[in-house]
């Protein structure tokens, strides 16, 4: 065994699965993630930039949120300039996507801020603490709400606005299946000498198998692959708590056919711990994050069966370049004059990063789907190497 473990949290497990004999492997991942105690998300940890385990685009730069600021003044007047005009951040990690969004809209965007709600839920009580943190002397504490994301999906509540999440279906517990011969097989979780150990058995529900049909693509023998179940009934809740507007979803992954192919045989499952990744899932275990690559063809096809129309999906540099991430990159080099050179080069090589071949330009993807909006165009899925118009 590597590296730190939560012994209480492995304690847990162990008498979960010799009580029940078996668990599927969403089970696992969900207490190791999501428990209320002692769950990676749930802990002191550091997770997220140079300290913690991984980043994300906003721990990056600001010039992130700033550029989704745009998109989503946008949507405000493509919904006729509603007030309030509700921004729901769905696992908003530190704030710090928040915090840059609202700097943006209030320095360029005035009347889009006066009308800014801005709630932020996130299953974490720790991830809130730090949020509270960050905003604890903010002239942006009015504009925030706080609401616990099982509070949020409550009946009768409803929004007009958007509906945001940065990387946050990638870290819904999946199911783990394996294609044996012609016969569908999932990945099961036992204990064994206080170790716990894999083996294959019939699945878990029968949604597993619908899944694949209807949101997979076919699967070579001995190939694994992830079923995220709770992506839908998630993306069920989000559309009845939206009375009308946009849910814009951001994250790596891909559509079926490219993350069921052949050469993802042993699927996308991965673990983050120090910035250095594994697929031995069974270490470290409450220290370690766990993710999976989304499958973006679920989300689209699901949002269609409940009255969500695509309004656009890209690649996140082409995002990101459309709503103007070139223009802003050449008017800072503009007014860096004066500026200590390793500030400039910092900031420049951050902005950057966004571009680089291979990295998070192109990993992560952008989903916005509509509801009860026409078909509008939207400036982040507009030519990324056209002026886009100035805002």
């Amino acid at each position: 065994m590597s590296g730190p473990e939560n012994k209480e949290l492995r304690a847990i497990l162990v008498d979960r699965i010799q009580r029940q004999g078996r668990i599927s492997f969403a089970e696992f991942m969900d207490l190791v993630l999501y428990h209320p105690e002692h769950g990676y998300y749930n802990s002191f940890k550091e997770k997220i930039g140079p300290e913690g385990d991984y980043y994300t685009s906003p721990s990056v730069h600001p010039i992130f949120g700033s550029l989704i600021a745009r998109q989503l003044s946008q949507m405000w007047e493509i919904l006729g300039c509603p007030s309030p005009f509700f921004i729901i951040e769905g696992g908003a990690g530190k704030g710090l996507l928040c915090l840059d969004i609202l700097n943006h809209a209030r320095d360029f965007s005035p009347v889009f801020f006066e009308n800014i709600r801005y709630i932020l839920s996130d299953q974490s009580s720790m991830m809130e603490e730090k949020q509270k943190s960050l905003f604890q002397d903010s002239p942006f504490i009015d504009r925030i709400q706080w609401v616990n994301a099982r509070d949020l999906f409550r009946e009768g509540r409803k929004f007009i606005g958007c509906f945001l999440s940065n990387e946050l279906v990638d870290s819904f517990p999946v199911h783990i299946i394996q294609l044996q011969e012609r016969k569908l097989a999932e990945v099961l979780v036992a204990v064994k000498d206080q170790s716990f150990v894999e083996f294959l058995d019939t699945p878990s529900s029968p949604s597993i198998a619908a899944y694949l049909d209807s949101y997979g693509y076919p699967l070579q023998k001995n190939q694994r692959a992830e079923i995220n179940l709770q992506a839908l009934t998630w993306l069920g809740k989000v559309n009845q708590i939206l009375e009308r507007g946009f849910i814009l979803t951001i994250d790596y992954g891909f559509e079926a056919r490219e993350l069921y192919d052949p050469s993802r045989r042993d699927g996308t499952l991965l673990s983050y711990f120090r910035h250095t990744t594994s697929t031995d899932f069974y270490e470290r275990i409450g220290y370690q994050d766990i993710t999976a690559h989304v499958n973006f063809t679920a989300l689209i096809q699901k949002g269609e069966q409940i009255g969500l129309k695509k309004i656009g999906f890209t690649e996140q540099y082409k995002f990101l370049v459309s709503l103007g991430l070139l223009q802003m990159m050449e008017d800072y080099e503009k007014k860096s004059n004066g500026r200590p050179a390793a500030e400039f080069l910092t900031n420049k090589l951050a902005m950057k990063s966004f571009l680089v071949p291979g990295g998070m330009g192109t990993l992560f993807k952008v989903l916005i789907q509509g509801k009860g909006v026409g078909n509008p165009k939207l400036l982040g899925f507009d030519d990324p190497f056209r002026a886009p118009k100035g805002r």
